[in-house]
């Protein structure tokens, strides 16, 4: 009895087209145009197929139903595949400014060839500014989460760390944000790969560990853990 009370006070998940339809909800709230985005890139596979089909089945009903079905099922996938892209960036929207959005960005969002942490390498306990860290075969990229103005210092400290270790490993730089030079917290992915390759995947491994080895400038004290921490009684 017990056990049948624990599973039917366990909420139901929502299934995968009820969830889509959340997703897709959320999205059009951020950007009215993805309704008419995602139509589109439905529509167009579909009168493709359609002319195809017209032009290349010869009056062959069977042939140009293949085409329309093969429309439909790439408008399918064209349509998903819009959602999903305007589904994170209202998602990262909504954290966008606030600190650690950059390490949500990179845990969830790097694209092939890149290693990045969730973890800043560098933070400014007074002010919140911090430094993330990304290599990939661009070389090693410092990305700050703060104002430009503030930060600047943080990122050159960082950069004299790892040229006096790794001095021939390009180094760049991103600040997020929305301002010149600056780059929308969304946009670090495409940002990243538009770096032109100069290492190889075996080097960007090897210079991924030896930096991990330098360890972070986290405000929290070596061993412990601020989410177990608890208050002293008074005896």
């Amino acid at each position: 009895m017990a056990r049948s009370s624990e599973k039917s006070s366990t909420p139901k998940q929502p299934g995968r087209f009820k969830q889509m339809w959340q997703v897709f909800q959320m999205t059009r709230r951020y950007d009215s145009s993805a309704q008419w985005l995602m139509l589109l890139g439905f529509l167009a596979p579909i009168i493709v197929g359609v002319v195809l089909g017209i032009v290349l089945g010869n009056g062959n009903g069977f042939t140009i139903a293949l085409w329309v079905v093969a429309g439909v099922l790439a408008g399918v996938l064209i349509a998903l595949i819009i959602l999903g892209r305007l589904a994170e960036k209202a998602a990262y929207s909504q954290i966008e400014g606030q600190p650690g959005a950059v390490g949500a960005v990179l845990r969830s969002s790097l694209r092939r060839g890149w290693i990045g942490s969730e973890m800043p390498v560098a933070v400014n306990a007074k002010t919140q500014d911090a430094i993330y860290r990304a290599v990939g075969r661009g070389g090693v990229v410092l990305i700050a989460e703060g104002a430009t103005s503030r930060t600047s210092r943080m990122l050159e400290d960082e950069k004299r760390k790892i040229t006096r270790i790794l001095p021939n490993v390009p180094v760049e730089f991103i600040t997020v944000g929305r301002g010149d030079d600056q780059v929308p917290l969304h946009k670090i992915p495409r940002r990243l790969s538009s770096i032109k390759n100069t290492l190889s995947k075996a080097e960007v491994l090897a210079i991924n560990n030896r930096l991990s080895s330098l360890g972070t400038q986290l405000p929290i004290p070596k061993g412990i853990d601020p989410f177990k921490v608890r208050p002293q009684r008074g005896r």
